[in-house]
C-alpha cells in the first residue's frame, strides 16, 4: 500500500512540474511595429492588386497591433489607409481587426 502511495504522489509531482514548465515554452513575443515589415503585401494593395500571399497575411496579422500608430505616422498612413488593405484584411481572416480602433 505504501508503494501505491507512493507512486501516486511521484505521478503528481510530475504532472505539477509539465503544468508549470509548459507555461514557460509559451511566452509571447513582442512586436516590432514596422512599416517595412508589410512589404510582402506590396502586391495586394497595389492596383490592380493581387490576391494576398501566405507571407503578406503572417505580416499582417503579425503588425495588427502596430495599425493605429501607423495611422498616425505620416510616412505610413498612406500604405495603412490604403483602399485595398479592407480586402487584404478579408483575404487574410482578420477582416474584424480592420479598421482598428484606436
Amino acid at each position: 500500500m505504501k508503494r501505491v502511495s507512493f507512486v501516486m504522489i511521484l505521478c503528481a509531482v510530475a504532472l505539477a512540474a509539465a503544468v508549470v514548465f509548459s507555461g514557460e515554452t509559451r511566452s509571447v513575443e513582442a512586436v516590432t511595429c514596422s512599416p517595412i515589415e508589410l512589404i510582402p503585401c506590396l502586391p495586394a494593395i497595389s492596383t490592380p492588386p493581387k490576391p494576398p500571399s501566405a507571407a503578406c497575411c503572417g505580416k499582417v496579422k503579425e503588425q495588427l497591433p502596430c495599425f493605429c500608430g501607423y495611422l498616425k505616422d505620416p510616412s505610413a498612413k498612406p500604405f495603412i489607409d490604403n483602399p485595398n488593405i479592407p480586402k487584404v484584411a478579408s483575404s487574410c481572416g482578420v477582416a474584424h481587426a480592420y479598421p482598428p480602433k484606436c
